[in-house]
């Protein structure tokens, strides 16, 4: 029997003996004493040493190498709570050195981790797609590194703790592009942006916003601009900020200039009472900042096969020459409405877009309008004048004051003979006819830089015949006495 016993095979797979021992060497299996750990694989000298696998009680594992009781080296992990697997280096059963982690949410780091963290250089995928490249530290996104975002946008820069901070540059899917500093995700600090519309800012910035950032439109000059009669002038605007200083770390927003007449004119300012307009003709009247509504009316240059207008800044004078051209004429009726007409985005190769006639683009926070004129009335406008009448008191109503009605004016033939009911055929008009007219500019920067429109500038104008300067004739009151 015993020599029988000698020649009987010693089984590959050991067990543990009476006393709860585990193999010794060679392949076998073992369950620790608290039943939550299973060991299949290879043994030495008692400990797991070589291939194994380790089952876990919740359905976890680990399948890999293991060193004197350690997991030890290359391996695979599943962690059933969290759902993520790991393949790759692991230091005293934690990943450490170069591996892939694979997210139960879809996403996918590959590169260096520390004690299971994502630490040192790596590439990750987010669930959305989103690609990370760079350095990280305790498992998020701190150094040096380069982003691709879902929706276009690529970031290269530094990071803090997952977020953008530091020097970066931001190129933006729709063609905007910022270079600068940030802070908590944000731009912070100096940089300068290239926005999709032509648009450029280069200043400081707090919290995403920049700090000398237009406000404001402004149209220079007196308050009621008097112009004579057939006369061109020239419009100087600025862009400016809440505390009233010229917005120059701004270029490239869209100015569109335009125009329109008094709705209800009154003879205490112009011998021209107001407009008839023809019922196929009528435009909706527009509200004025001062006390008045006004309908379109158009612009023209008194010139014409002329180079086009640009905008020029005014860095060393305003009264400095610009170049000169033709505005188109234009109708103010598109005042309220939509900009999808508008120039705004870059063109292929990198330039700016070219501006229509009527629009200028600014400089250094200015733009100007030269060669303005205002064109004659188009058709369907019907000039009514009021005369003056030498037995009517006018010191019984104050300059300016409104309320059609309250006078008893006198019709008359219009210039030529005409009459608004077309019963005799007038000459044609080549100009304004003397009365009060309203210019408009409107931010047309399409898109809006940073998603806000600068408000609508209006500027009061005054067309006399007496010339520039000379208070148009008033009803009732005696010429020579008002000199």
């Amino acid at each position: 029997m015993a020599a029988a016993s000698q020649r009987s095979p010693t089984p590959r797979l050991q067990r543990r003996d009476s006393q709860g021992r585990p193999p010794q060497d060679g392949y076998g299996v073992y369950t620790y004493p608290n039943s939550f750990f299973r060991y299949e694989g290879e043994w030495r000298g008692g400990k797991t040493h070589g291939h194994g696998k380790l089952l876990f009680k919740d359905g976890s594992y680990y399948e890999g190498e293991f060193v004197d009781g350690e997991i030890m080296g290359e391996g695979c992990r599943l962690w059933v709570s969290s759902g993520n697997t790991y393949s790759g280096q692991f230091v005293l059963g934690e990943p450490q050195g170069h591996g892939t982690m694979k997210y139960k949410d879809g996403g996918r780091y590959e590169g260096e981790f520390s004690r299971g963290l994502r630490e040192g250089h790596g590439c990750l995928v987010d669930q959305d797609g989103q690609v990370y490249q760079g350095s990280f530290h305790n498992n998020r996104r701190h150094g040096r590194g380069q982003m691709a975002f879902q929706n276009g946008d690529k970031y290269d820069g530094d990071w803090v703790r997952d977020q953008r901070q530091g020097h970066g540059v931001l190129w933006c899917a729709d063609g905007s592009t910022y270079e600068g500093q940030w802070h908590s995700d944000v731009f912070s600090g100096l940089g300068s942006i290239v926005h999709c519309s032509g648009v450029g800012y280069r200043g400081m910035w707090i919290n995403g916003h920049p700090v000398a950032q237009a406000t404001r439109t402004v149209i220079l000059g007196p308050e009621v601009m008097d112009v004579a009669h057939s006369s061109s002038f020239t419009l100087r605007v600025e862009l400016q900020q809440d505390n009233g200083e010229v917005a120059e770390s701004e270029d490239g927003r869209v100015l569109k200039i335009s125009a329109g007449v008094r709705y209800v004119q009154l003879p205490a300012y112009s011998e021209v009472s107001f407009f008839k307009v023809d019922e196929g003709s009528q435009e909706l009247p527009i509200q004025t900042p001062f006390g008045f509504e006004c309908i379109a009316y158009p612009l023209s240059s008194p010139t014409s096969g002329g180079p086009e207008l640009s905008a020029t800044p005014e860095s060393a004078s305003t009264d400095s020459p610009l170049p000169q051209g033709d505005l188109e004429v234009t109708m103010v009726s598109n005042v309220l409405c939509d900009q999808e007409d508008t120039p705004g985005r870059l063109s292929a190769g990198g330039g700016m877009p070219r501006c229509p006639e009527d629009c200028r683009r600014v400089e250094r926070g200015r733009a100007q309008f030269t060669d303005v004129c205002l064109g004659p009335p188009p058709p369907g406008y019907h000039p009514i004048p009021f005369l003056d009448s030498k037995h009517e008191k006018a010191s019984s109503r104050p300059r300016g004051s409104l309320g059609p009605g309250r006078m008893t004016p006198t019709v008359r033939d219009p210039p030529a003979g005409s009459r608004p009911d077309g019963a005799a055929k007038a000459e044609p008009v080549t100009a304004a006819f003397p009365g009060e007219y309203v210019i408009i500019i409107r931010d047309v920067t399409n898109p809006p830089f940073l998603g806000r429109v600068l408000p609508t500038a209006f500027k009061h104008l005054r067309v006399s015949l007496k010339g520039m300067g000379q208070q148009p004739h008033i009803p009732g009151e005696d010429p020579q006495a008002s000199n």
